[in-house]
């Protein structure tokens, strides 16, 4: 990863006479930027982002007649009422694991500082187990690579005041063939909970049975699973774990698997590259009303200090956070840089995705580049806001392959009153950059960079702005004025 750059801004309303309202820039000389040659298509992904469901039913303040109405399986435990923030073994390991590389992982997110801002889940993926179960219907640790057995593993885990995740599949077999847990549902969540100690669940979607055999679309084939933990709770008296299913978007989630976890991937698997990136979130960027508190949509494992430029790795990291995704480190921690760490450790992106009091994401409000609605893979939405307990948050993403200027109104935010002004945060260079009123615009944003936002009420605007409305279509005095006819 490479660059960085302070942002330089101009929040410039008009005022009687010409005079302007800016803001000077911090005089911080930016770094080099780099960008990468995109070898993407922009694809239309309609039928997979369910459109037409997300178009009756997105606004910033809509109640989505289907997710919003569905009752949230832990609502009342306070399991998974937040993002997880945490590691899986996934992206940097595949199936090279063993106890002591994830003991090793869990320790480090200790030293680094990375438990102390919030990461606390160590998960374990795929290739753990034995390839069959044994003679009594278990499954069993593989005994080369745990041989001191899952319980004193996450006994281990648990001592550094982390939680452990453990995977599992909804079929015959997980992903890599090893045991999945169709009809074994309640024997599993027993032995991951119970004897094994675990506090997450991953649950997977591949092996699936005959239709003859399963007769169950994909809600009945997770409510399964779902049954098994309520039922384990109900028996153990114990809040159940928090389940995380990954069921790659098919069949839409967004629509019913708030009923059974507390997450629900929403597309295929995450590559370490930017077009990946920009294809996730073109996805998401339709469904974004589905997240919630105790419900998220799951962008999948972070693919940050693995090969994105530093600025890609902050847009990827700031896309995530704000939109409300669990953020899962899947980076060789051992050998992670300084840069990846900042990114990672960068308390004010978290902040937002760890909202106490606000747990929808931030959606777009302008598409940019790609006219509104309309998908494309290579040039998402690049203007986006949202709530947060401390003010209005924005996201600027560059999609192009060169630095650019990006403007907007403040009110085509609809958290943004009109008539107001506000204080701008950068929750990048942790600077507070003067007082916007009705526009914004930054300079140079690097390519496929980002600005993050954080904009504070600060009282009534300027007297004597013109024009009068920020808003200026119909914009007409009480005498019926109108101004900027047509």
């Amino acid at each position: 990863m490479t660059g960085t750059r302070l942002q330089p801004y101009e929040l410039e309303p008009l005022m009687p006479g010409g005079a302007q309202n800016g803001l000077k820039e911090d005089g911080g000389r930016p770094r080099n930027a780099y960008s990468r040659a995109l070898k993407v298509s922009a694809v239309a992904v309609v039928s997979v982002i369910g459109l037409a469901a997300a178009l009756s039913c997105w606004s910033p303040r809509a109640q989505c007649p289907v997710a919003r109405r569905l009752p949230t399986v832990d609502s009342e435990t306070g399991v998974g009422r937040l993002p997880v923030l945490g590691y899986n073994t996934w992206n940097a390991y595949h199936c090279d694991i063993n106890e002591s590389l994830i003991l090793e992982t869990a320790q480090l997110l200790k030293s680094l500082g990375l438990a102390d801002v919030g990461y606390k889940y160590v998960n374990i993926d795929d290739c753990y187990s034995e390839k069959n179960r044994t003679a009594t219907g278990d499954i069993v640790e593989n005994k080369a690579r745990f041989p001191s057995g899952m319980r004193t593993l996450t006994n281990q885990i648990h001592d550094l005041g982390l939680k452990a995740g453990i995977y599992s599949d909804s079929g015959w077999f997980t992903c890599q063939l090893y045991p999945g847990s169709f009809q074994n549902e309640l024997r599993d969540t027993r032995l991951f909970q119970e004897e094994w100690g675990f506090d997450l669940l991953k649950y997977d979607n591949c092996a699936i049975p005959f239709d003859t055999v399963i007769k169950q679309g994909m809600v009945g084939k997770f409510q399964r699973i779902a049954d098994a933990l309520s039922k384990l709770a109900a028996t153990t008296r114990k809040p159940p774990m928090v389940l995380s299913l990954c069921q790659w978007g098919e069949e839409q989630p967004w629509l019913w698997a708030k009923r059974f976890g507390q997450s629900w991937r929403t597309t295929g698997d995450i590559d370490p590259n930017w077009g990946s990136v920009t294809k996730i979130l073109d996805a998401n960027s339709f469904i974004t009303w589905a997240s919630d508190f105790y419900g998220h949509n799951d962008m999948d494992i972070l693919e940050v200090g693995n090969g994105l430029t530093y600025e890609e790795a902050k847009s990827h990291f700031t896309a995530w956070a704000f939109m409300k995704s669990p953020l899962l480190i899947g980076t060789h921690l051992a050998s992670a840089t300084d840069e990846t760490l900042e990114i990672l450790k960068n308390t004010e992106i978290l902040a937002i995705n760890q909202d106490p009091v606000v747990g929808t994401s931030i959606s777009p409000f302008r598409w940019g580049i790609n006219p509104d609605w309309v998908s494309n893979s290579t040039h998402p939405a690049q203007y986006w806001s949202g709530e947060s307990q401390n003010g209005t948050v924005f996201m600027l993403l560059n999609t192009l392959d060169e630095p650019a200027d990006m403007s907007f109104s403040l009110t085509e935010s609809p958290w943004i009153r009109a008539g107001r002004q506000y204080s701008v945060r950068d929750l990048w260079t942790h600077t507070d950059n003067g007082t916007a009123v009705r526009n914004f615009t930054a300079h140079a944003v690097p390519a496929h960079g980002v600005v993050a936002l954080l904009l504070r009420d600060a009282g009534d605007e300027p007297e004597g702005i013109y024009p009068p409305c920020a808003r200026q279509a119909w914009c007409m005095s009480k005498n019926g004025t109108k101004y900027f006819p047509e």
